[in-house]
């Protein structure tokens, strides 16, 4: 398995940004396809985007679409988040997650997460 530490979460106002980094060890990053999904207080851990192991081919949950984009660098081992137009629906722990097989939206197929990093967007 791969070990996965978050950073870059924060509080910020509604419309700002913010940009999410999560660091992998290990040499086969790029064995993995990442995704990022998040947990809002009383709420189901829910998926919210994901990159497959080239990095060209981003998938997006429908709520974050056109505000957030994923992205990946192979030779420094990190998946980024980068977060614009944010609102207080986005305020959740937001976790990265490794997985084997293809992009998928169900949290239960990918096999490490990190340990999750807050965001608050305030209104």
């Amino acid at each position: 398995q791969v070990q996965l530490v978050e950073s870059g979460g924060g509080l910020v106002q509604a419309g700002g940004s913010l940009r999410l980094s999560c660091a992998a060890s290990g040499r086969t990053f790029s064995t993995y396809v990442m995704g990022w999904l998040r947990q809002a207080p009383g709420k189901e851990c829910e998926f919210v985007a994901g990159i497959d192991r080239s990095g060209l081919s981003p998938s997006y949950a429908d709520s974050v679409k056109g505000r957030f984009s994923i992205s990946r660098d192979n030779v420094k081992n990190t998946v980024y988040l980068q977060m614009n137009s944010l609102k207080p629906e986005d305020t959740a722990v937001y976790y990265c997650a490794a997985g084997g097989g293809a992009v998928t939206i169900h949290p239960r197929n990918y096999d490490s997460w990190g340990q999750g990093t807050q965001v608050t967007v305030s209104s």
